[in-house]
């Protein structure tokens, strides 16, 4: 993808927002990226990205520099200098990593294999820290966090290969069905996920659905060819419209509430592409 002229002046937006939060790019004065939304480190990644902003972009080479720094030996990401280190964390700074070119990276290599080695028993991922007792509820995985995870993995060779994300996608599958709140974060399926919101920040149905459609183990499971019409009801005339976008991104032209969004509507034909294929 590249930058439509019809998108510039959002690009430009959000680069003049670049030192919001204390520091460059989005990170804060004690190099944390993923706080200050909506013009933290992690969500402009996600818009630059998707507006089309290259690779090779001095920003976008600076945006990985600020989440690189926060990588540790054994492979997970910290969200900055001294805090404690959740799946999440780790999980959704190697999908960004990935959009960004570095799925290949030796220390994402050490990432994807620190995720695998602390997968859950359910196939998710999951916090250890549990706030509200052991229940069946709180001891299960995350579906966001697995979510992420599965989104960051879809760039490597394990895609389609290794066993334990087809558990990944079981689980999530699962989470189609019961849909009540699961994991320590207690995310469900309910009226706010099935509100299509871009890009894609967070756990929510068009995310669910553009992730799962690069899986074998999901494109042809029932549950998922439930979600898809879903989706594809939030349609017009063959156009994604996004009706929850982030709070503070009003201005901003492709992600604006109730109008179609060209590059949402390009991840949708990509989802079909994934199931014609």
């Amino acid at each position: 993808m590249i930058v439509s002229q019809r998108f510039q002046s959002d690009v430009e937006a959000l680069l003049a927002k670049r030192h919001e939060n204390g520091a460059d790019f989005g990170a804060t004065a004690d190099g944390r990226w993923g706080v200050g939304s909506p013009f933290s480190t992690f969500d402009c990644a996600l818009m630059l990205y998707e507006l089309g902003l290259k690779r090779s972009d001095a920003v976008m080479k600076g945006i990985a520099e600020v989440v690189f720094r926060s990588w540790k030996d054994d492979g997970r990401i910290s969200p900055g200098a001294g805090a404690p280190v959740y799946p999440c964390h780790t999980a959704n700074a190697a999908r960004v990593l990935c959009r960004l070119g570095y799925a290949q990276d030796g220390r994402l290599t050490r990432t994807f294999a620190h995720l695998l080695d602390t997968q859950h028993d359910d196939g998710g991922w999951r916090c250890n820290t549990v706030k509200l007792g052991r229940s069946e509820r709180t001891d299960a995985s995350n579906p966001g966090v697995t979510l992420a995870a599965l989104d960051a993995f879809r760039f490597t060779g394990r895609l389609n290969t290794d066993e334990r994300l087809g558990r990944a996608v079981a689980f999530l599958l699962k989470h189609w069905t019961t849909r009540k709140p699961r994991g320590p974060c207690e995310f469900g399926i309910g009226t706010f996920f099935m509100r299509v919101e871009f890009p894609f920040w967070r756990y929510n149905l068009f995310y669910y659905v553009y992730v799962l459609s690069f899986y074998d183990a999901a494109r042809k499971e029932k549950r998922f060819l439930a979600a898809l019409p879903s989706l594809e009801s939030k349609l017009v005339e063959g156009k994604m419209i996004v009706e929850s976008p982030k709070r503070g991104l009003g201005g901003l032209r492709f992600c604006k509430k109730g109008e179609p969004s060209p590059p949402a509507t390009a991840r949708y034909r990509e989802i079909r592409r994934n199931l014609d294929g």
